[in-house]
């Protein structure tokens, strides 16, 4: 989580946080489930995106670096708030945090690669 400066001054409080996953389709799977739910405070702003992780993983062969998709490297769930106060940005974040717990147990529980992992070992 990262705290950055002020840059509006109708919503002067904000927030980014980065949920590095496994994959891109995994942190794309979940940003779909998260965006459905609307921030319902008007005093606060919430836009979901997915990135690269910032320093890449030595473990990967180079030609298969090379011949990676651009979007398969986006395995970064970034969440930014922009809010009027530091309450509303709170409660807003813990809700969210909560919804991102359920998402991320239901992922590990029911994800397919993880069922076919369990059943071989």
């Amino acid at each position: 989580m990262a705290l950055t400066q002020p840059t509006n001054s109708e919503f002067p409080y904000s927030l980014t946080i980065s949920v590095p996953l496994p994959t891109n389709r995994l942190a794309s799977c979940a940003l779909r489930a998260l965006e459905v739910d609307a921030e319902l405070s008007p005093f606060v702003r919430r836009t979901l995106t997915l990135g690269a992780p910032a320093v890449e993983a030595p473990s990967q062969p180079k030609e298969k670096k090379q011949k990676q998709d651009p979007d398969e490297a986006k395995t970064v769930l970034k969440i930014t708030y922009i809010a009027t106060t530091n309450r509303m940005l709170r409660v807003s974040v813990n809700g969210f945090m909560e919804n991102l717990g359920v998402v991320l147990g239901v992922m590990a529980e029911l994800d397919i690669d993880v069922l076919k992992a369990e059943m071989e070992g």
